[in-house]
């Protein structure tokens, strides 16, 4: 089941096959993972609302109707009524029932600034909020180094668990021939042959766990990845900028603008207006109370407003943002720290691979002089095969540690990278 589950995954992931470096697979992995579409809703979403905001400078067109009764309307008094009917005059005065059906309309022409400072702040938001993915996609990358590296560490433990089955089998097919002619005993054959079948088991173990590794990487690029290779660095690792520094600088700055539009809801305010209504009664009091009809009426006029209120609340919304802006400086200088302890500790582990790596080479020479020694001693029958097995497992061990030093370097200096984000 599980091998039927690999070969549809395989077959889905490409059509090809075929081995990727560690810069290609954070490559793959940095444009496979979902969260990098979250990029485009962002402009999008962006896009959207700085165009609602700039909508803002339109007139505002309000379109109404309404019908009123009213307990008591304005009258004339009974002297001017009854000295307007004895001149013939018939002054019904103001029906209780009202109505209109009108338009307004207002222009802003000065608004302080607030309709700029608010396009500012959709604009550094979402600046801000790409910043975020950047950094959640940089922690991709460490995802991705696990994995090679675990994935090349296994391939190099197979590689050299190979090598010993390769000497056990031919270990063995010369204890057997030894043993058939009365030279070796069933028992030195049957150790042999015991550490070929262990080291055969840890072949397949090795196997299954690679196997596993690169299923999980190949998931990650979004293709196949049957072959990784070492990487190559040079020993001086440039540094660069982490994700983590540009969202808390655009952060800084979003913080800044809100800042601005505190001090934009301060200044007063200067807008034209324009209102027409049809209805009963209009501007001409004195007209509508004798010809009870209905009209059409007009106004333009500008008018200046300031909002006074926010002063009240100024002190203290200002107070906030500057203590915004100090908890992000120094939310800064803790990753600087936290960072630059990451790189001494990289630098360190680096050096420290770099000694080891000296004496592998001589470590193996002498293991390899021993083990030789032992085949040639057991050719005459004067050692034991326990102790030639042990000598062959101990020179293969110096080979394995020296390419686990090798890779752990390479994982070092790969992680150096990460830390100091250089390319």
């Amino acid at each position: 089941m599980k091998c039927k589950f690999l070969l549809l995954f395989f077959i889905v992931l490409s059509s090809e096959s075929y081995g990727q470096s560690l810069q290609e697979c954070i490559q793959m992995a940095e444009q496979n993972y979902p969260l990098i579409r979250k990029y485009n809703l962002i402009d999008q979403t962006s896009s959207l609302t700085v165009s609602s905001i700039q909508k803002d400078w339109l007139p505002q067109v309000t379109a109404s109707a309404q019908a009123t009764l009213q307990s008591d309307v304005t009258a004339w008094p009974d002297e001017m009524r009854t000295m307007l009917a004895s001149s013939g005059l018939d002054v019904k005065g103001l029906k209780k029932d009202q109505y209109r059906i009108g338009i307004d309309m207002v222009q802003t022409v000065y608004d302080g600034g607030i309709i700029q400072a608010r396009k500012d702040i959709a604009l550094l938001e979402a600046e801000t909020d790409k910043a975020q993915t950047t950094v959640d996609l940089y922690a991709v990358r460490q995802r991705v180094i696990e994995l090679y590296f675990s994935a090349l560490l296994i391939e190099e433990q197979t590689n050299m668990q190979k090598n010993l089955l390769d000497y056990l089998k031919a270990n063995e097919s010369k204890l057997e021939s030894m043993h058939q002619n009365g030279t070796a005993s069933l028992s030195d054959f049957n150790t042999v042959r015991a550490e070929r079948l262990d080291v055969e088991q840890q072949i397949e173990n090795l196997l299954s766990q690679a196997a596993t590794c690169k299923t999980l990487l190949s998931m990650l690029c979004g293709q196949e990845v049957s072959n990784t290779e070492k990487p190559q660095y040079a020993d001086v690792v440039g540094t660069g900028r982490r994700p983590e520094l540009d969202y808390i600088d655009s952060f800084i700055r979003l913080l800044d603008a809100k800042e601005r539009l505190i001090n934009s809801s301060l200044l007063p305010k200067v807008s034209v207006f324009a209102t027409g209504f049809y209805g009963y009664p209009g501007y001409n009091m004195f007209e509508d109370m004798i010809h009870h009809k209905w009209s059409l009426n007009g106004m333009i006029g500008m008018r200046f407003t300031w909002n006074i209120g926010s002063l009240y609340t100024v002190k203290s919304d200002r107070a906030k943002i500057h203590q915004q802006i100090s908890m992000a400086e120094n939310n800064r200088d803790v990753f600087l720290f936290n960072n630059r302890i990451e790189q001494i500790q990289r630098h360190s582990n680096i050096e420290r691979f770099q000694r080891i790596m000296k004496l592998d080479d001589e470590i193996i020479s002498l293991r390899s002089s021993i083990r030789k020694a032992s085949e040639s001693k057991l050719d005459h029958g004067i050692i034991e095969v326990s102790e030639l097995v042990k000598d062959l497992k101990n020179e293969n061990n110096a080979m394995l540690q020296k390419s686990i030093h090798e890779i752990e370097y390479l994982k070092e200096l790969a992680k150096l990278n990460f830390t100091t984000n250089n390319k």
